[in-house]
């Protein structure tokens, strides 16, 4: 579990993360958004202990990160996945990592499979390219075989099939009762892969909801075409309910579901030739809910 309590952090006059609270919870994969300069990389690090907050506290498991004895064991992460000495082979960086902590070799040759790289395993890390790094820095977080995984953009340069793996990854190390927290930039990924979400924009908590509560958060409507659209439009809107025409033949009704749509419709003879529920998919939700905390925005 991961718990961080009312933490605060300060670049000079630059707030990078502002009274921010949020646990993420075993047994689920938390997905951690937000625009750029949100303060996401700030975060982890504190998670990490690689950044001291200005204020409040970050707790792993119950501890600060450095006062696990083993730390490899509690918390695997990927921040930088190249982060590693290039003349050294896959194996031989995995293996000095497994060494100063007390992991058995076999361990080594455990995560390697794991991650799908026996085949380049004694290659120089300098000639990998970005996907095969970032499964390299996967077993390096799965090492240590943690509690705690917290991994920043793990599927980037990935190819389908590896943006497939991670997800059929995550989300069993999930079901396993670990803590899984994951960033991405990916609104598709994430709605493919997460099951509770955090959202943050200039340093603060926008929302801390599951997948289906964080859609739900927008509008949802009806798509409605019908030749007699202008009868029917007169028909439908009322208290609550409003009502686009957005071509001759199609509504928009907001305010109502389907079913009463079909009920008012039958009711006036009204013949339909679609009736479609439209609901909000997460890059929607997010554009939507982060609109006021974005960095940079194209000219309008």
């Amino acid at each position: 579990m991961i718990e961080v309590n009312g933490v605060t952090k300060r670049y000079g006059a630059k707030v990078a993360v502002d009274d921010l609270s949020f646990t993420v919870r075993p047994g689920a994969v938390t997905g951690f958004l937000g625009p750029n300069g949100a303060g996401k990389s700030t975060t982890m690090r504190m998670i990490l202990g690689l950044d001291r907050p200005t204020s409040g506290d970050v707790l792993v498991n119950g501890r600060h990160y450095a006062e696990h004895a083993a730390p490899l064991r509690e918390v695997g992460a990927l921040l930088e996945a190249k982060a590693v000495h290039t003349g050294r082979s896959a194996y031989h960086h995995l293996l000095a990592m497994a060494l100063t902590h007390g992991i058995p070799r076999r361990r080594v040759e455990e995560v390697i499979d794991l991650v799908g790289l026996r085949e380049v395993a004694r290659k120089r890390v300098g000639g990998f390219s970005l996907g095969m790094g970032q499964r390299l820095g996967v077993a390096a977080a799965l090492l240590g075989d943690p509690a705690t995984l917290i991994l920043d953009e793990p599927v980037n340069g990935l190819d389908p099939e590896g943006v497939r793996w991670i997800r059929n990854l995550l989300r069993s190390l999930a079901s396993e009762g670990r803590t899984v927290f994951v960033s991405s930039h990916l609104m598709s990924e994430m709605a493919l892969t997460a099951d509770h979400l955090i959202v943050v924009g200039r340093g603060k908590l926008i929302a801390n909801a599951s997948m289906a509560e964080f859609t739900a958060m927008m509008d949802a409507s009806v798509r409605v075409r019908a030749r007699e659209a202008e009868e029917l439009r007169e028909r439908l809107v009322g208290p609550g309910v409003t009502v686009e025409l957005i071509a001759p033949d199609v509504l928009q009704v907001h305010g109502m579901d389907s079913s009463a749509i079909g009920l008012v419709a039958c009711r006036h003879a009204i013949a339909l030739d679609e009736l479609t529920p439209v609901t909000a998919s997460l890059e929607d939700a997010f554009m939507d809910m982060t609109k006021d905390a974005v960095e940079y925005r194209e000219a309008s």
